[in-house]
């Protein structure tokens, strides 16, 4: 039954006090307690009758209804009978953690509202009872260890006839149905929008399913999707939420019934299973990254090195012949807070990150292997050795393609109050190249550390330029020199429309060649000249001088 339901009998007495929003939560059972920490004794779903009996003090509010929605419980009805009326700290802590309240008049006894409810889910489940029970043994038959999720998906379109996907927090297609008659794929763009979708509803406390209604060209008026976690339950959502899972389900979950919404949970529960053996069987590749890690950090001999990696490589490479080359990507999650280490879920990131988004299925990223160190995580990647000088799979991976593949999912799951920031570092050809590899791939990642944005990601390419420079010029000194070169520039362009930022950047982009800035601004090269003259008087620089263009292009990049 749906919480709303209660509010519909009168003779129960309830009341609501907060989390309108969230009436539409299915009750599985009730519980009544006055324990101060009643977590033991919860599976999730419950309607929680309390007598208030736990609370002495309003600091205790909020640690109750905080289990309680760690739980997952459908709601909270608080008798009147012992305080007069429900406190205002516990109305407040509920409205904090999205938890629908509800007071009890105190001539209505909780075993009343216990029957009402437990008879009310037990005629709801009567009818198709057997049916869920059977999927939930064919599932737990056919789960990860008798064919992975796949299977599991084929189960839900044969018997239900829905059409799902298991998405990772990027929009990588984890696993699809492998029926026949699945129809089409589902896109990267809309695997993509759909985890970012998924990502942005979890931070705002919502429970899921998360709805989603998406444009389509073959749908007219667009495709709904539900969108299910796939996480373990009772830690902060940040821990695991930019690493996580989801399962997306072609379908409208909003008149589902109970029974088979208990179905899809179950579902979620069977890919959780699938992923924790993914993540048990990357415990060697990780380790060996730890182990090279700590080596080159702590200035081990090369010869050292070398050996280790010639351990890593048939784990991350089987059957290679000759050892890679090596490539390392450093990446940082940070919380505003402080209060949730960013090292573990930037591990899982670039595990995920590294793999090529258009692969499919939970193991190519079998050939990465990640550390982490506080909120650090760095990526040990084995390059092939090219067949051929020039090859291109001999230069690896790029900033802008691995920010490109993940910066609007992984946006809209850092909010307003988490930052990701990338360095990926050059290859490297041999065990004496990984410490400056680290350290470049550090120095890159403090670079992308320095510009605005949730997602942020740079290369060793930049280092090498004015780019490596700018980001870490004081605030105040950025601001005073730009002001002294242009500030007089702009003044002028508001009151004469005179265009003359505009024209100091084309010149400087066209390295001072008159005929092709004129080119370019569609201008006379006499207009041009007077232009360009008037920079020079209003600032008191000449143009034809590379210190002066150089002070110009600078202002230009720090404005």
């Amino acid at each position: 039954m749906r919480l709303r339901a209660l509010l519909d009998t009168p003779t129960l007495g309830l009341r609501l006090l907060g989390g309108e929003d969230e009436l539409d939560r299915t009750v599985r059972g009730v519980m009544t307690t006055d324990l101060r920490d009643p977590s033991r004794y919860l599976s999730g779903g419950e309607l929680v009758l309390t007598g208030l009996a736990w609370r002495r003090e309003p600091d205790d509010s909020e640690r109750f209804v905080r289990i309680l929605a760690t739980a997952g419980v459908a709601g909270l009805a608080a008798g009147e009978a012992e305080l007069g009326s429900v406190p205002d700290d516990l109305v407040q802590a509920c409205l904090r953690h999205r938890l629908p309240l509800f007071s009890v008049v105190e001539d209505v006894s909780f075993a009343s509202i216990t029957e009402h409810v437990v008879r009310q889910v037990s005629s709801e489940r009567a009818g198709d009872l057997a049916a869920v029970v059977d999927r939930h043994r064919r599932l737990m038959t056919s789960g990860p260890t008798g064919g992975g999720p796949e299977v599991v998906l084929d189960l839900l379109g044969s018997d239900l006839d829905l059409r799902a996907w298991v998405l990772s927090p990027t929009g990588r297609q984890i696993a699809g149905s492998t029926l026949a008659d699945a129809g089409p794929p589902l896109s990267g763009e809309l695997a993509a929008r759909l985890a970012g979708e998924h990502l942005a509803a979890a931070r705002t406390g919502r429970r899921g399913p998360h709805r989603v209604t998406v444009e389509t060209g073959d749908t007219p008026g667009g495709a709904t999707f539900s969108l299910f976690p796939v996480r373990h339950e009772g830690r902060d959502l940040r821990q695991t939420l930019l690493s996580d899972w989801l399962l997306a389900v072609e379908a409208d979950a909003g008149d589902w019934s109970a029974e088979r919404l208990d179905l899809l949970h179950g579902v979620t529960q069977l890919i959780a299973v699938e992923r924790d053996r993914r993540d048990a069987a990357r415990t060697v590749r990780r380790r060996l990254a730890q182990e090279v890690l700590e080596l080159v950090q702590t200035g081990a001999p090369p010869a050292e090195i070398a050996a280790r990696l010639r351990v890593a490589a048939p784990v991350l490479l089987p059957g290679l012949g000759a050892a890679p080359h090596w490539q390392i990507v450093v990446a940082r999650v940070e919380w505003e807070d402080g209060d949730v280490p960013g090292g573990p879920v930037a591990q899982t990131l670039l595990e995920e990150m590294l793999v090529d988004p258009g692969t499919f299925g939970p193991e190519p990223s079998d050939r990465i292997a990640v550390a982490h160190t506080g909120d650090e995580a760095v990526a040990l990647v084995p390059l092939p050795v090219p067949d051929e000088p020039g090859d291109p799979s001999a230069t690896g991976l790029h900033a802008g393609e691995l920010l490109s593949a993940v910066q609007e999912p992984l946006g809209r799951g850092l909010a307003d109050d988490g930052r990701l920031t990338v360095g990926v570092s050059a290859a490297v050809h041999s065990a004496e190249g990984l410490r400056g590899a680290l350290e470049e791939a550090r120095h890159a990642r403090r670079v992308a550390a320095a510009r605005p944005g949730r997602v942020c990601a740079a290369g060793h390419e930049e280092l090498a330029s004015h780019v490596l420079l700018l980001p870490f010029v004081p605030d105040d000194v950025r601001r005073a020199f730009t002001a002294r070169l242009l500030d007089p520039l702009r003044d002028y362009d508001r009151k004469h429309r005179a265009e003359l930022i505009p024209t100091l950047e084309a010149f400087l982009d066209c390295d001072g060649s008159w005929t092709r800035c004129a080119a370019r601004l569609h201008l006379h090269v006499n207009t041009l000249r007077y232009r360009v003259g008037r920079i020079e008087q209003l600032t008191g620089r000449d143009l034809s001088r590379l210190e002066d263009k150089l002070d110009f292009f600078l202002a230009l990049r720090m404005s």
